[in-house]
């Protein structure tokens, strides 16, 4: 399966991406297919340069998005859909952190009678 994602180029500490094309069990670092694009997040404003054409024409061949390329194309304008949830936090740091919390919070002490 084919799928766009984002393969890290630059220096220590100054990432810049380019938006490639590859097989999904394949190394992001090795030889793509197709380079569609770069991103750079340390500038101001973002820079983000995409070849909105091939990225149309890879879609529509089946290839799939990560969900970090996927959002950065809706917000481009280039697909029309909803963004995806990103991350995920695994059930039992949620468990973990709720208890901690409920935890924390002092109980009640019952009133004093008068």
């Amino acid at each position: 399966m084919l799928v766009i994602r984002l393969s890290r180029m630059g220096k220590n500490k100054q990432p810049t991406y380019r938006l490639v094309i590859s097989e999904k069990n394949k190394d992001p670092w090795g030889n793509s297919l197709e380079i569609l694009g770069n991103y750079n997040p340390r500038t101001n404003p973002k820079t983000i340069n995409l070849n909105a054409e091939r990225i149309k024409y890879w879609i529509g061949k089946g290839a799939q998005t990560s969900a970090t390329i996927h959002n950065l194309l809706v917000d481009q304008g280039i697909i029309s859909a909803t963004k995806r949830k990103v991350s995920t936090i695994k059930r039992s740091k949620t468990a973990a952190t709720t208890a901690k919390a409920t935890a924390s919070t002092p109980a009640t002490a019952p009133e004093e009678q008068k």
